[in-house]
């Protein structure tokens, strides 16, 4: 199962926005159930993109294309790494609210979600991508897993 790369930063940044959504909506209601289907939709984007997450389907194919707004492609790796870490703070969440109880812990969790999809989603600051950046420029992520965020310059169009 494969990851697109590129992907549209336009379905990214539609995609935070129901994240930090769902999100305030399990802090503000006290439904922290909701952090289950979270996790469930950041496993599945981080695993495979688009295709087994509903809200990411959702997004892509119907809410996109309907949009005024042009493709905008982005690096693929670092939204997947995000995504991953994603995946990490919504199982987190989950296992301290249904195994544990911890309230606290698990709203802790979801307040960060929520606030790094909320920065996605309004200022196109993705704290995953940069945290990728930082792990390439550290030599702890190899440069061939993304030639584009390696150098920067792949990402101009090619002039005649």
């Amino acid at each position: 199962m494969t990851f697109p790369n590129p992907v549209n930063d336009v379905a990214t940044r539609l995609t935070a926005s129901v994240v930090a959504t769902i999100g305030a909506v399990a802090l503000v209601f006290g439904q922290r159930w909701l952090v289950a289907l979270l996790a469930y939709g950041f496993v599945a984007r981080a695993l495979c993109g688009p295709r087994f997450s509903p809200l990411a389907l959702l997004v892509t194919r119907v809410v996109v294309p309907r949009l005024p707004f042009s493709v905008r492609p982005v690096a693929g790796p670092p939204k997947r790494f995000a995504q991953a870490i994603g995946a990490v703070v919504t199982l987190s969440a989950t296992v301290c609210w249904f195994g544990f109880g911890l309230g606290g812990a698990t709203d802790v969790l979801v307040a960060m979600l929520v606030a790094f999809a909320f920065l996605e989603a309004a200022f196109g600051l993705c704290v995953g991508c940069k945290i990728f950046g930082v792990g390439m420029r550290l030599g702890l992520v190899p440069p061939e897993v993304c030639a584009e965020c390696e150098n920067i310059w792949l990402r101009l169009p090619a002039q005649p």
